[in-house]
């Protein structure tokens, strides 16, 4: 009886036993994982943002609190967090799989009698924010034009992280590409002229890496899109209209990309492709 008892446990235990892998070779073609990296903004103070991402539905791997500016780490950046939601960006969606997500701590807007009104960022937050994407984009080897906010994977339902995050500094730091304003500026004269139709906003869009239609309609979904287009290349008015100076900055970033003022690309390590 104790001899059977044994001889079970004994396979049991080689039922269970961790099998032995061979690491000597690594393949040349592979790449991280994390191929995007998204900003947010929490919509609240920290104790309730740092509840929401700890216990709710939804997390993020990083959340940066304001005062004082700390970096916390919720979920490890190999692990995915659910940040993103439905999304999309340049023929890839559900963006969860494939990125790391960064919370900002902050109210995002306040609805006043006057308006919308949108606080700004504290800058030593931000000192954090940059730190801490410098170090994710590195890294994984993430393409600037893969560094976004939620407002651009998700534009019919997100506004974060919104028009007071400074998009511009991201490009000082050579985070992001970035229209050159002299080529904007140039382009504008010629659309001042003669305004594209409503279909060319959403070819320039969608090659820009929005989900937008092409039914040549000027639909709320379309209003959205070109919304969340001029809320992080041109702050000051995102009210989703056809103009002029929004058809340059497109037609820079698009159709004209030596116009732009941008970081170089990421070189491809380990023989991945980008």
């Amino acid at each position: 009886m104790k001899k059977l008892l044994l001889l079970s446990v004994m396979a049991l235990l080689a039922g269970c036993a961790t099998p032995y892998i061979d690491r000597t070779y690594t393949a040349k073609s592979q790449d991280s994982r994390v191929q995007f990296l998204i900003l947010h903004y929490t919509a609240g103070h920290f104790p309730g943002s740092l509840k929401t991402l700890v216990e709710g539905p939804v997390s993020s791997h990083y959340l940066v609190n304001d005062n004082p500016p700390t970096i916390y780490q919720l979920v490890d950046e190999n692990r995915r967090s659910y940040h993103a939601g439905q999304s999309y960006w340049k023929g890839s969606s559900a963006l969860n799989a494939a990125s790391v997500g960064i919370e900002i701590v902050g109210l995002g807007y306040i609805n006043t009698p006057q308006g919308r009104v949108w606080p700004e960022y504290p800058k030593p937050q931000i000192d954090a924010v940059i730190e801490l994407s410098k170090k994710i984009i590195k890294e994984h080897n993430i393409r600037p034009d893969r560094v976004l906010g939620h407002s651009d994977i998700a534009p019919t339902r997100k506004t974060d992280p919104g028009p007071r995050f400074p998009w511009k500094r991201f490009a000082e730091e050579g985070l992001i590409p970035w229209p050159d304003e002299a080529n904007v500026a140039q382009r504008k004269l010629v659309y001042e002229q003669e305004l594209p139709d409503v279909e060319w906003f959403q070819v320039m869009l969608e090659k820009h890496g929005f989900a937008v239609p092409r039914n040549g309609e000027y639909d709320e979904v379309t209003k959205s899109v070109i919304a969340a287009f001029q809320m992080k290349y041109r702050p000051t008015k995102f009210d989703g209209e056809m103009d002029a100076e929004t058809a340059a900055l497109l037609d820079v970033m698009v159709a004209n990309p030596l116009g732009m003022l941008k970081p170089a690309a990421p070189t491809p390590s380990n023989g991945a492709k980008p």
